[in-house]
């Protein structure tokens, strides 16, 4: 069977990404039937930057299938250090594990990989590009909890410039009926050109507006979070300048659709005050536990390991 690799959540068709959230809330339905399918298998995590949530549910769900992990969590300690490129660490890690994710901070750094592994490679994150399984992630968190991934409102507030969980999402979610986006940025971080016409190509509904207030949040059934991310910036200035131009507070939420979601792929900083976390709409921790279930999904789906019931 040709090995199959995730770098781009398009890579899935409508149908193929269907059968994954399916998967993924049987494994959340029944999780015991899925704890030692993967007994006698080792992913990898090779994350050439810092991640948390990202990482450790890769490292969870491959636990929760019976499996093991092996791996680094930071450029500093792989042999990249010694100038080793991605294409000869993944030709070793190919000898030692069955799966890998990776995350770079260079574009492309995972497609490289794909090219030369013999072992199925997932995305983790490249750089300002694509997050596809956090997109997976956004997906079941978003149908499980609507019912459905098409006539939604989407409004999408923050770095929608360097937020590649946003690009991911806005491509994946275009392919659905009824989809329309409120995209809600300074205009320093709005969305990339090539995301922004990639909607008209497609004729997807959207609105760029710059106030995250209750004209905008008035019809949204989502309200997808981001942080400003420090890193992606080369000027510290325009990082302190943007950091806080939106805070969700429960004054803002007051403003919000009784039946609205509020997601955020997290880490956050200050866009999200704390006094929101109590709020039933906020459904931000449910969706990195999520994320496990996807991540379950995706590592059974590449592998091609089917659950006999």
């Amino acid at each position: 069977m040709a090995i199959r690799h995730l770098m781009s959540p398009l890579d899935f068709s409508v149908e193929e990404t269907e059968r994954l959230l399916d998967l993924a809330n049987d494994i959340e339905l029944h999780r015991d039937t899925y704890s030692n399918i993967c007994e006698g298998k080792r992913i990898a995590t090779l994350f050439y930057e810092p991640s948390t949530r990202t990482r450790l549910s890769f490292e969870a769900a491959m636990m929760n299938l019976g499996g093991k992990v092996l791996g680094f969590h930071s450029e500093d300690s792989s042999s990249a250090t010694k100038g080793e490129s991605v294409a000869d660490t993944i030709r070793i890690v190919s000898c030692y594990a069955d799966i890998a994710a990776m995350r770079h901070p260079k574009e492309g750094a995972p497609l490289v990989a794909s090219l030369k592994s013999s072992i199925p490679v997932i995305n983790a994150g490249d750089g300002g590009h694509q997050h596809p399984t956090q997109t997976l992630t956004d997906m079941l968190t978003i149908r499980s909890l609507k019912g459905r991934l098409d006539n939604l409102t989407i409004g999408l507030c923050g770095d929608l410039k360097f937020g590649r969980t946003v690009h991911s999402l806005i491509e994946s979610l275009s392919r659905y009926p009824g989809i329309s986006f409120v995209l809600i940025s300074p205009e320093e971080l709005r969305v990339p050109s090539y995301v922004r016409n990639g909607m008209k190509s497609k004729k997807i509904p959207f609105s760029e507006v710059e106030k995250l207030d209750a004209e905008t949040m008035a019809d949204l059934d989502i309200l997808y979070m981001t942080r400003v991310q420090k890193e992606r910036f080369f000027n510290e200035a325009d990082y302190v300048r943007m950091k806080d131009f939106y805070i969700l507070d429960r004054e803002k939420m007051a403003l919000a659709p009784k039946d609205m979601c509020v997601l955020h792929p997290l880490p956050r900083v200050n866009e999200i005050s704390v006094e929101v976390d109590d709020d039933p709409r906020a459904c931000y921790f449910k969706q990195a536990q999520y994320g496990v279930y996807a991540r379950m999904a995706l590592i059974l789906t590449l592998m091609g390991i089917e659950v006999s019931k």
